[in-house]
């Protein structure tokens, strides 16, 4: 009788804890991806054939002789890499002229056919030793476009391309993601190919579980819309990923992605910190600034995106100073702008509601995604309020949702005052992962954010106040 008992105060139990627990909105996150998207920002590197013809999209009639780098060197890139803070590295195996940087048994076009260490190199391999020495990330671009194979255009092709995938997710350690490109056209017989992109994913998917794929429509993560550096106000990170494919001719339709989405695929935004994607020396005066590549970040990384940015590498095969100094910079400004100015001594956060003991207001500023503040179900306007004892100089709130819950907010409000009675109201539609809104800065004396609409029980997991400045040490925000 008394192991009943006890069975029957353990289930009761159970079931109380259980109800407490707020329930997610689908569709959801895998654990990969989530893992991913808290990356927030890595880099993309191209260097291939291109570099050395000095054009963006090669034909496929290049000389292998062309690709013979003098002082290439993986382990300087990582390690500018690392000293940026980017937590990963992309490289491009292989672009439209179809010249691979490995020595695949599946082409001719390659670093095998270069005078580059007389055929025996292998710049994969390279990278993938300096991303394991700097604690990196490897990711992978192979595009299926292939303006030198024979086979393009023909079912044998498809083949081929998933034999070449197997090279790269078998022989270089963990890949982290794997990029493919939209561009289709015609291969050197004149036909064009019709991808396989079930036998793509399955590829991956086999020997690289753990890895996110990426195109217009995913299917783990998906391109934002456009290479100029930013995400959209509004964002979802639900998508209906079966009505696109890469390469969709009306993929704008789908930028912000659909509250209502069939599947998770959260959006990456890629830009190039050069007018081009690979490295022109007309190009060495035009790198972004510091200050440029800051308010990218907030564009991308603060619009519920993460930040793939690329570095042209020279023919050298190095990363340029001028590109280097300003990831530099750019780290710098992270470090000195990122920095949480609500402190439980100066300020006190108070909230119109609380669902439970689970889902507290403390849980607002203890920086972990994983815990969330809630607001009761019958709270029509769920209120969070932050009143500074004294004034902080910022112009950036900074709010997240705990996404492995799904993406429930639909828009929210934000109303500032200032020290000096000043007053402002933002607007603004979704926040997902990460949303930074700026102002201009003030000495800002009280925050109100009001939840409006959403998909289901409101969740903020953590919110901060940053002062975002530029390499003068003014503000970005005015």
């Amino acid at each position: 009788m008394r192991i009943i008992l006890l069975s029957a105060v353990y289930v009761c139990s159970f079931f109380v804890a259980f109800s407490q627990q707020i329930s997610p909105i689908s569709p959801l996150p895998s654990k990969k991806q989530i893992q991913w998207q808290a990356l927030e920002y890595y880099g993309f590197v191209h260097f291939n054939m291109n570099t050395f013809t000095n054009v963006e999209w090669g034909e496929g009639k290049e000389s292998p002789s062309n690709f013979n780098p003098t002082a290439l060197d993986c382990r300087q890139w990582a390690r500018i890499a690392k000293a940026a803070g980017m937590k990963g590295l992309i490289l491009t195996a292989k672009h439209h002229d179809g010249f691979a940087l490995y020595p695949s048994k599946f082409t001719t076009h390659s670093v095998a056919k270069s005078p580059w260490k007389n055929g025996k190199g292998d710049v994969v391999k390279e990278l993938a030793q300096a991303c394991r020495e700097y604690g990196l990330k490897l990711g992978i671009y192979l595009s299926p476009w292939d303006r030198f194979h024979p086979a393009y255009g023909t079912d044998d092709y498809n083949k081929i391309y998933a034999e070449m995938q197997k090279e790269l997710l078998t022989q270089y350690g963990p890949i982290f993601e794997f990029w493919y490109d939209g561009a289709n056209g015609e291969g050197p017989n004149g036909k064009k190919q019709v991808y396989d992109w079930p036998l793509f994913h399955s590829m991956v998917n086999k020997y690289q579980p753990n890895a996110v794929q990426f195109s217009d429509n995913g299917p783990d993560i998906r391109w934002v819309g456009n290479e100029r550096g930013y995400n959209y106000e509004t964002s979802w990170s639900p998508i209906n990923r079966d009505e696109i494919y890469p390469g969709y001719p009306q993929f704008d339709r789908y930028k912000n992605g659909q509250e209502n989405g069939s599947h998770w695929v959260a959006p990456e935004v890629d830009v190039s910190i050069r007018p081009g994607w690979y490295y022109h020396p007309k190009e060495d005066n035009k790198v972004k600034s510091p200050d440029s590549l800051m308010k990218i970040y907030v564009a991308s990384v603060g619009r519920n995106a993460n930040l793939l940015l690329n570095i042209p590498v020279d023919t050298r095969g190095l990363i340029h100073p001028n590109d280097s100094a300003s990831m530099m910079g750019f780290a710098e400004l992270r470090k000195k702008s990122l920095f949480n100015l609500l402190k439980p001594s100066s300020n006190k956060i108070q909230v119109s509601s609380t669902f439970n003991s689970t889902y507290t207001v403390k849980n607002l500023s203890d920086q972990d995604v994983s815990s969330a503040w809630a607001p009761q179900v019958n709270d029509s306007k769920p209120i969070v309020k932050i009143n500074f004892t004294q004034s902080v100089l910022s112009n950036t709130l900074m709010l997240q949702e705990p996404i492995a819950l799904g993406q429930r907010i639909k828009s929210f409000s934000v109303e500032i005052e200032a020290e000096n009675g000043e007053k402002w109201l933002i607007k603004a539609k979704t926040i997902g992962n990460k949303r930074m809104l700026t102002f201009p800065e003030r000495k800002v004396k009280h925050i109100r954010i009001i939840l409006e609409e959403y998909r289901a029980q409101p969740l903020i997991s953590n919110v901060a106040l940053y002062r975002i400045i530029s390499t003068r040490n003014e503000s970005l925000y005015h």
